[in-house]
């Protein structure tokens, strides 16, 4: 558990490192930003996640798994921060609340699903 929170910690802040860098320095959409970023990362924590957290191999079956995993995560990521921000949340406080619903449910589907044999 303790790994999972620390390679989730990380990967988010990389979400949120280039979701910054993408709005603030390139201009982008905050919901595209959001979304390019929350895709890096999610590679970056599939290879983590595998490696310390379940001590899995990286292969297809659970590679495809977490891509689905990932996939709703992202659709998550989507729809919450849309509906903050249309309820007038700053992006920076609906991106919050966004990822700490998407944490929930990437450790659920991680731990029962994804990295299952």
């Amino acid at each position: 558990m303790f790994s999972f929170l620390v390679v989730g910690g990380s990967a988010t802040a990389l979400h949120y490192v280039l979701t910054l860098l993408f709005v603030y320095g390139a201009g982008m959409d905050v919901l595209a930003a959001s979304t390019i970023g929350y895709a890096l990362s999610a590679i970056a924590n599939y290879l983590l996640n595998a490696r310390l957290t379940f001590r899995t191999e990286v292969g297809y079956r659970g590679a495809l798994r977490f891509t689905v995993m990932a996939l709703m995560g992202w659709l998550l990521n989507y729809v919450l921060l849309r509906a903050l921000i249309a309820i007038g949340l700053a992006a920076a406080i609906a991106q919050v609340l966004t990822t700490l619903g998407v944490i929930t449910w990437n450790y659920l589907v991680s731990a029962f699903w994804t990295f299952r044999p």
